[in-house]
């Protein structure tokens, strides 16, 4: 019985071996894997993304402090200028800010905050459009038009008008119950009910071509519900477009956060982000403690443009007329 068992375990695990190198084989031999390692600024925007995302995961292990914990911060210790300059003091790198936080340490835990909201807020976006796109384009008649017309409404405004209104109707009616994760998440949803029409709009006019083509009507003949024809079937036709708006949109729920940080009505000053940082070192650019505000703005600079890039990329090689 034993000697029947391990050949089949092993055969299995060979199987699965197998189909996991045919897997990576395809995908370093695909034309988006090309046209990723032909393109020198896309590998070097990938790589500086990536160090964002590891320096955010990693911020407690790489800080000298943690800059949201009041008890770890020294006034002593405040507006110290970066450690290269004349009045430089180690640990602190990037110097100091007027509360003795670390810059250093703070744009790593503001780093941490910035892309939590941007990535949550990005795909709270995507799942509404897409849900919202996939009912539109598949039911069709009123509930199209209804959709549609919200959509076409909400673009008439600008999106950070969208996010400041929602941002200010929930604060107005929660008050001073919010706590710095409550409005977190009132950031996560100001951000996400302001890009969801771009998800919605490109699924929909995707599902409406692909309704309409045989498999989709064989899908129907056989009776699976249309829940599972959505998904299953029409959806991964659509996936291209929609990892370009995610990535894209990532950007934007960024900056969005930061714009909202910068005006005030976003994370508060004791869990800063990036947003915040800047709107703080903002305050002191004109008496010389320039780092206060220009590290913050150079992270949250270069990470934008990063994904940007990526982004731009991502277009142009999931285009096939641009193959």
């Amino acid at each position: 019985m034993t000697d029947s068992v391990i050949p089949h375990a092993s055969e299995a695990d060979a199987i699965a071996g197998s189909a996991s190198g045919r897997m990576a084989g395809r995908i370093v031999g695909s034309d988006i894997f090309y046209s990723f390692r032909r393109s020198k600024m896309t590998m070097v925007a990938a790589a500086v993304t990536l160090l964002f995302f590891l320096l955010a995961i990693f911020a407690p292990l790489l800080a000298v402090q943690n800059p949201f914990d009041p008890a770890q911060l020294q006034l002593m210790n405040s507006r110290i200028s970066p450690l290269w300059t004349a009045d430089g003091q180690s640990p602190f790198l990037l110097g100091t800010d007027e509360q003795g936080r670390d810059v250093f340490s703070a744009i790593l835990y503001g780093l941490r905050i910035s892309l939590t909201v941007g990535v949550l807020g990005m795909l709270f976006a995507g799942t509404l459009g897409i849900v919202l796109g996939l009912i539109a384009g598949y039911v069709g008649g009123a509930v199209d038009g209804l959709i549609m017309r919200v959509a076409d409404v909400q673009l008439t405004f600008p999106a950070i008008l969208i996010a400041l209104l929602v941002n200010g109707v929930v604060k107005s009616v929660l008050g001073n119950r919010l706590d710095a994760m409550g409005t977190l998440g009132v950031l996560v949803l100001a951000i996400g009910l302001s890009f969801w029409v771009q998800y919605a709009r490109t699924v929909r006019g995707s599902v409406m071509v692909e309704k309409n083509k045989d498999y989709v009507a064989a899908a129907q003949l056989i009776g699976l519900p249309a829940p599972v024809i959505m998904l299953r079937h029409v959806l991964p036709n659509a996936m291209g477009p929609i990892l370009v708006i995610a990535t894209i949109n990532l950007a934007l729920a960024v900056i969005t956060e930061a714009t909202l940080s910068f005006l005030g009505s976003g994370m508060p000053d004791t869990m800063p982000s990036l947003g915040t940082l800047i709107r703080i070192g903002n305050n002191y650019l004109f008496a010389g403690e320039w780092w206060i505000v220009a590290f913050p703005g150079i992270a949250l600079a270069g990470l934008i443009l990063a994904i940007n890039l990526l982004g731009d990329w991502l277009r142009d090689a999931l285009n096939p007329k641009l193959r």
